[in-house]
């Protein structure tokens, strides 16, 4: 993992070199970045003044940019300068604030922000000509745009919110179960001492609850009220969610929507930064965490130095489908920084999940049962 390109070392660029790939003109934004827009190793993406409402899904594909494809694929054009509210089972495109120029060494990859994933809202980047989503290829030149699609709740956003997240990468992804299974031994990548690793980190999803009297997970409620995407901590969170109780066989329904956290605590060191990659559908029809980026120092530095949990977005698909206490629903891949980082997740920066056990997104206030 120590390999190096003519421009560097080969990894995932920290908070600096970010600020960096701006000042050098690699990262155009068409106002100022926010103060909290860097983060230890993205960058938050904001919403342009326009919105999209499209007809499908799609992708542009070779030779096509997203532009192009919106001409025949748009049903209405929406104005988000005074706000604008994006309903469930709709599906929207908007361009982003920021725009690429990457050097022919650098590529990018996306992922929705943790507060998005736990709303269900469905969001993912698209390139021009890109035949993948959440996917920016290296020496990348032009616009970005985010597809958004609320699936539970409807939400309020405007120019300048912050749906979705990117990280640059120098080189092909460096990683490996050889190099987890260090980092653990040096670590102690999860707080149950022994690590399942296989194709990365396995994460286990925790039905008995860490703390007595308290839910095991929520249970999004349907036809609620919509949600501001720039408020935090002003909802209640029985408006929106049912909680869940321990219990013995869980079983996901089709089409619900639960927050349900990992058996273990991870911890992340400022050295490295984490994602959790697709779920094997072969083991259970079921998507787990639609955000899957961990930033380096996430769990590290939470004073106990046992870690914080990781929590699950999980929707089942088709069928009901068992859930049992420490199944394995997700893996870890850890992947080294290019450079050692300046700051790292965490309260210092306003880092909002730091210590987290089962948490809701930042919209809700705390819950007491």
């Amino acid at each position: 993992m120590t390999n190096a390109t003519a421009s560097g070392r080969r990894g995932i660029l920290p908070a600096h070199e970010i600020r960096r790939l701006a000042e050098d003109g690699a990262i155009v934004a068409q106002t100022p970045f926010d103060a909290d827009q860097i983060q230890p190793a993205s960058l938050d993406l904001r919403l342009g003044s326009v919105a999209y409402r499209i007809r499908a899904s799609f992708l542009p594909g070779p030779g096509a940019t997203v532009a192009e494809r919106v001409e025949t694929l748009a049903l209405h054009r929406m104005d988000l300068s005074e706000g604008a509210v994006l309903e469930t089972g709709c599906v929207y495109l908007v361009p982003l604030q920021e725009r690429l120029t990457l050097p022919q060494d650098l590529s990018a990859l996306a992922n929705p922000k943790s507060s998005t994933g736990r709303l269900d809202v469905f969001t993912r980047v698209i390139a021009d000509t890109a035949r993948a989503f959440d996917t920016v290829p290296e020496g990348y030149e032009g616009p970005l745009y985010a597809e958004i699609s609320p699936r539970t709740f409807p939400v309020l956003v405007r120019p300048g919110s912050r749906l979705v997240q990117i990280r640059f990468r120098r080189g092909e992804p460096a990683y490996s179960d050889d190099t987890i299974a260090r980092l653990h031994e040096r670590e102690a990548l999860v707080s149950t001492g022994t690590a399942d690793i296989d194709n990365g980190l396995a994460l286990s999803v925790d039905l008995t609850g860490t703390r007595e009297g308290r839910p095991i997970g929520f249970r999004a409620k349907r036809h609620s009220a919509l949600i501001d995407i720039d408020r935090k901590a002003a909802l209640d969170v029985l408006d929106y969610w049912e909680p869940v109780w321990p219990r013995g066989d869980f079983i996901l329904d089709p089409d619900e929507f639960y927050i349900l956290a990992s058996k273990e605590a991870v911890r992340v060191p400022p050295t490295h930064a984490a994602e959790m990659v697709p779920f094997n559908p072969l083991v259970g029809e079921f998507r787990v965490h639609y955000a899957g980026f961990f930033d380096p120092g996430f769990g590290h530095a939470t004073g106990s130095g046992e870690g914080s949990r990781a929590v699950l977005e999980v929707r089942s698909h088709e069928v009901p489908f068992i859930l049992e206490d420490g199944q394995t629903v997700g893996r870890l891949i850890y992947e080294e920084l290019t450079d050692a980082p300046e700051e790292v997740y965490g309260a210092g920066i306003g880092s909002h999940y730091q210590r987290q056990g089962l948490k809701l997104s930042k919209h809700f206030r705390d819950y007491e049962p």
